[in-house]
């Protein structure tokens, strides 16, 4: 399971860098038509901009909970090690029902936009309305692993 869920990250982490790196040309066209006449005012850039970045948005929250930085907030003193994991588990099991949320509520937004395109590209929406769930089942994922980890710190077997 250890090996699936790296190779999930490292894709997660190479789809993220790719979005970015798409993201930058019809951003650049923008902004490069808005200020000069050397190319055309095209309107598909800001539909394609705002999916990338939907996508690209949610690619680094699903990172972000593998790498623990994502609703991580620091009010602790330094903690003995059973004593961090113990919190751990707190804010993970709250992590989770956000997760939950994301899913359930995700799927309703898929199922709401199931039968609709974007308006210029007319792309399927449930390719961009998918993310959310997606979000949600990787969270869980993650979450599942960081819970096991510190379930073994605090009852005594030591996570690898």
């Amino acid at each position: 399971m250890k090996k699936f869920i790296d190779a999930w990250h490292r894709l997660l982490t190479w789809l993220m860098v790719a979005s970015v790196a798409i993201l930058i040309v019809p951003v650049t066209l923008q902004i490069v038509s808005r200020y000069t006449a050397l190319i055309p005012s095209w309107i598909w850039t800001e539909e394609l901009s705002r999916f990338l970045f939907i996508w690209m948005v949610m690619f680094g929250a699903m990172i972000a909970i593998r790498e623990r930085t994502h609703f991580e907030v620091d009010v602790w003193p330094d903690l003995k090690p059973r004593a961090n994991a113990l919190l751990g588990i707190v804010s993970h099991l709250c992590s989770l029902v956000f997760a939950l949320v994301f899913i359930w509520w995700g799927i309703e937004f898929v199922r709401f936009g199931w039968n609709q395109n974007s308006e210029l590209a007319e792309l399927p929406m449930p390719f961009i309305f998918v993310a959310w769930p997606l979000a949600g089942a990787t969270w869980v994922l993650f979450l599942g692993e960081a819970l096991v980890a510190d379930f073994r710190l605090v009852f005594g077997k030591h996570a690898r």
